[in-house]
């Protein structure tokens, strides 16, 4: 007989008990288990990791990285209070090489790497976790990492190679070299290690190596040589291989500079490559450029950055980057040797951005072929054409048309900015130059038969590829199209050096450009690693002797083309904007001799603290109107600019000694700059503050480098008030005086008179180009006069980006962005907007390593709303403007109920922290 199964129950008496049992078990696991991670895991969470501020860099030579994150969450007042880092040779992180365990501490931009010491050539994995004061962790991050270069000379094994045979010493056309290697085992992992003396194009199995261009870019080669590490894993195969290079002039030893100088640092090209392979065995193999490689030429007939390249497809050799072609007919190579340093690429490179398709094609009333792209940029163009063997097509390239309609090129000196493309005949065929870039908007079509159709034609622009960081933008359609032209100057003349123009036979690092620019130039792009670099050839290029710094850098003018003030203080005044905008104190240790050296030749050439000789510039390019009756915008004395940049250089150096904790040299600098002061009063100004220079520039510099005693300022800055007003709210500033014109005139209470310059839309302004249909900056004040006609047509760039600087104070005034000196790199933020009547709407977003910070403002119906972003892990003081602390109210909250609110000089003052803010008041714009 067959029992029922029963139902087992316990006594009565024990479900309490089994009740309570499992409560304290399921307390007991809240506790112990990690469900705050879980949960903390949707509150915070850590992004944006960087090595050394890139993105999972390849071919790092530092052997102390640096290490940054973001934090991210949805809550208020989020600050970090800790943080773990660990780091491994693999994804796993089981091969542990760092871990710092929980380290107390609210620091999450260039965390240094304190682990093992690193090797060459080696892959490092990396992640993050973070804890808040809001007793959240976050979960680990998703692995990052970055990959070694080589650490030492020995590292290297390749040889440096030329070609075999001897040179068209008159065209010379680039030559190729090519080398095939057998690989018998399957391939795990392949780093290539690649440069040149001269530019180089690499390719392995007929496939191109990376997506940089004009490699190995532009350092000052006789002391340092850059070079570029790729992952070429996926391009190798089992078995036969062939790795292949052409190379070009290019700034090596093409023309530079100008007087038709060429071969600058040397008349012979040649090729270093090196290939680090690992099989799947984890034996390793190592190709390299040597005595077995061969030499010819190929297509590219001619390539000069100046003038263009000249490409004959019919003498392509076919397959020649490839395994199976005969290279027996190919001459053998020549050894070579480089004696400077070589270095690995610390900075992003050049690569292809935008692209653009014609907007219009037309003859032009003298019949040329004229297409336009609708925006100035540099880079090149592309062609996809077919036709006979032997036809060609000619591209000649310019920015702008003459009144009549005419293609315009006599602005370009003798640049030529010509490619020119020779058939094969065989089908559709691909051109693009390879060695050199253009600056154009418009191209001129010759030599060319057949219909000229849009999609024949691409324009590509080519830059450092450096994250886009900042955007601005108004209710004013004027202004935005200047924010516009500011960033394309910024780009088209960011190619690996800050270039002052790129298309005419210049196209060079001008120090007085950059330092007017840099701080505009962090609000546009992280530039960051693009300064560092550099600055350092900065600082190679400056004499030895005496400490002068070059006008140009790389330095191809020669060595008494240096000392000019104003450019030579690029050493002192970018390494300090870069300190201020990322919080880096290491570029301030870098350049901290050259910094000095530089201050140190002013002392010296001065007599009594008064350096009162040698080559200025002065405020070039200022506008020189006709005022013979009053003489108020005069020539500004080229040795009162000099004395304030002496102060001014000698105020940063002693602030980063102070910064560097170099007390007995912050002392000694802040002495040596109130002698600089007493000098200039002595030579410069009367008794009552009147400058000896009644210009805009005068009072500028005057005023913006604290030269004149406090109490004398505010008449100087009504005297440079009026002089604006006297013009009609024109300026009459050049390269020096404009960057801080608006600064000042801000600072001393002329908002109005600031933003009058701003909005100007007559000649001079910074709107009437906008108004001429420019679409970058341009070198003049009018490039094009009026009436059609040009300026002088040696010196008149349609892209130079100097007078983009009015950009700093767009972001830091306008919407008012800005950083705290006791809080650089946006740790500390102030957010203090300027309004005006002028604009119902202003809005700039930045990118910082913190996050993102956005001040916006919008004015309506007698209202103000102001839209304030500020990124997890720092705080910022926002000063917004109010008839009181109560006017202002967020969420139903009046400021008065803000940390430390204050209400002072009709502004509501007060801090936050993280996180996103809508504040509405009734103040409107006064």
């Amino acid at each position: 007989m067959k029992m029922k199964p029963q139902l087992y129950l316990p006594s009565l008496w024990l479900v309490p008990l089994l009740r309570v049992t499992l409560l304290f078990f399921f307390l007991l696991l809240l506790v112990l288990s990690p469900t705050k991670t879980y949960a903390q895991s949707k509150s915070i969470s850590v992004t944006n990791l960087l090595c050394e501020n890139l993105s999972n860099p390849i071919g790092l030579d530092v052997k102390t990285p640096r290490f940054t994150w973001a934090l991210i969450s949805p809550n208020r007042n989020v600050m970090q209070t800790a943080y773990e880092i660990r780091a491994s040779k693999d994804m796993s992180m089981k091969t542990a090489v760092w871990t710092t365990g929980k380290v107390a501490s609210d620091q999450s931009v260039l965390v240094e790497y304190k682990g093992t010491p690193l090797e060459s050539n080696q892959r490092y994995y990396w992640q993050v976790r973070v804890w808040d004061n809001l007793g959240n962790v976050s979960a680990w991050s998703t692995p990052a990492f970055w990959h070694t270069a080589f650490f030492t000379p020995s590292d290297w094994k390749a040889k440096w190679i030329k070609v075999g045979f001897d040179e068209d010493t008159l065209n010379r056309p680039s030559p190729y070299f090519r080398r095939n290697f057998n690989l018998k085992k399957q391939v795990r992992s392949a780093t290539a290690f690649i440069t040149a003396q001269g530019l180089y194009e690499a390719r392995l199995n007929g496939k191109r190596i990376g997506d940089y261009y004009l490699t190995p870019f532009w350092t000052a080669y006789q002391k340092r040589l850059q070079y570029q590490v790729y992952d070429v894993t996926n391009l190798l195969q089992q078995g036969d291989n062939t790795i292949g290079a052409a190379l070009g002039s290019g700034w090596f030893r093409g023309y530079i500079g100008f007087q038709n100088n060429k071969n600058f640092y040397g008349k012979e090209l040649a090729l270093l490559l090196q290939i680090e392979i690992t099989y799947t065995d984890g034996s390793k193999e190592t190709i390299i450029s040597d005595e077995n490689w061969k030499s010819s030429t190929g297509s590219i007939l001619y390539s000069e950055i100046y003038h263009g390249e000249t490409i004959d497809a019919r003498k392509e050799a076919k397959g020649w980057d490839t395994p199976n072609f005969n290279d027996s007919q190919w001459a053998g190579v020549r050894l070579a040797d480089y004696k400077g340093e070589l270095l690995a690429t610390y900075n992003e490179g050049i690569k292809k951005q935008e692209t653009f398709k014609p907007i219009k094609i037309f003859k032009t009333p003298k019949g040329e072929q004229v297409i336009d792209f609708g925006q100035n940029l540099v880079g090149w163009v592309q062609v996809k054409i077919s036709g006979k063997a032997g036809d060609k097509i000619t591209l000649y390239h310019a920015e702008v048309l003459d009144k009549d309609g005419n293609f315009y090129t006599e602005n370009l000196r003798p640049a030529k900015q010509k490619n020119e493309y020779i058939l094969k005949g065989e089908g559709e065929e691909f051109f693009e130059p390879h060695f050199t870039f253009q600056g154009f908007r418009y191209i001129k079509i010759e030599n060319f038969s057949g219909e000229i159709k849009p999609e024949m034609f691409t324009a590509v622009a080519l830059y450092s590829d450096m994250k886009k960081t900042g955007e601005f933008t108004s209710s004013h359609p004027l202004i935005n199209q200047l924010q516009h032209n500011i960033q394309w100057g910024q780009n088209g003349n960011f190619l690996d050096v800050p270039t002052d123009c790129p298309q005419r036979d210049e196209r060079l690092g001008w120090t007085g450009d950059a330092q007017a620019f840099a701080r505009t130039a962090t609000f546009n792009r992280q530039s960051h690693n693009f300064f560092a670099k550099w600055l350092k050839d900065v600082a190679i290029d400056q004499a030895e002797a005496n400490g002068a710094v070059p006008f140009v850098v790389p330095n191809v003018l020669g060595k008494g083309a240096s000392g000019s003030a104003g450019w030579a203080d690029a050493a002192t005044i970018i390494p300090w904007d870069m300190y201020l905008a990322y919080g880096d104190k290491q570029i301030l240790e870098n350049q901290y001799e050259s910094m000095k050296a530089w201050v140190g030749f002013m002392e010296k050439n001065s007599t009594n603290y008064l350096w009162n000789k040698g080559f200025h510039f002065g405020d070039w390019l200022f506008y020189r109107p006709n005022d013979d009756n009053d003489g108020r915008a005069a020539v500004t004395d080229k040795y009162l600019i000099a004395q304030c940049f002496f102060a001014n250089s000698t105020n940063l150096l002693a602030k980063t000694a102070k910064v560097l904790g170099k007390n007995e040299d912050a002392n000694k600098y802040a002495t040596l700059l109130k002698n600089i002061k007493d000098a200039f009063m002595k030579e410069y100004m009367t008794p009552s503050g009147r400058l000896v220079s009644s210009t805009q520039t005068a009072y500028v510099l005057a005023l913006n480098f604290d030269m004149l005693p406090e109490n004398l300022r505010p008449q100087a800055a009504e005297r440079l008030a009026e002089n604006v007003k006297s013009y009609g709210n024109h300026l009459t500033t050049g390269f020096l005086g404009t960057p801080y014109l608006c600064h000042v005139l801000t600072r001393f209470g002329y908002l109005d008179v600031a933003y009058d310059l701003l909005l100007q839309e007559t000649y001079p302004s910074w709107l009437y180009p906008v108004k001429m249909g420019a679409t970058t900056i341009w070198e003049r004040w009018d490039g094009i006069k009026p009436d059609g006609t040009f300026q002088t047509p040696s010196m008149n760039s349609f892209n130079h980006y100097a007078y983009g600087a009015i950009g700093d104070w767009i972001y830091r005034v306008v919407t008012g962005i800005d950083t705290e000196e006791s809080g650089v790199g946006y740790k500390k933020i102030t957010i203090k907007p300027h309004l005006t009547t002028k604009l119902t709407h202003a809005k700039s977003e930045l990118q910082t390593y913190y996050g993102k910070i956005v001040s916006e403002w919008k004015t309506e119906n007698g209202k103000t709303t102001f839209n304030i972003e500020i990124p997890a892990n720092t705080t910022a003081v926002i000063s917004l403007p109010a008839t009181s602390l109560d006017d202002l109210v967020e969420n139903n909250v009046k400021v008065s109920q803000f940390k430390n609110a204050k209400f002072e000089n009709g502004r509501a003052v007060f801090e936050v922290g993280s996180g996103k803010y809508s504040f509405v008041g009734g103040a409107g714009v006064r």
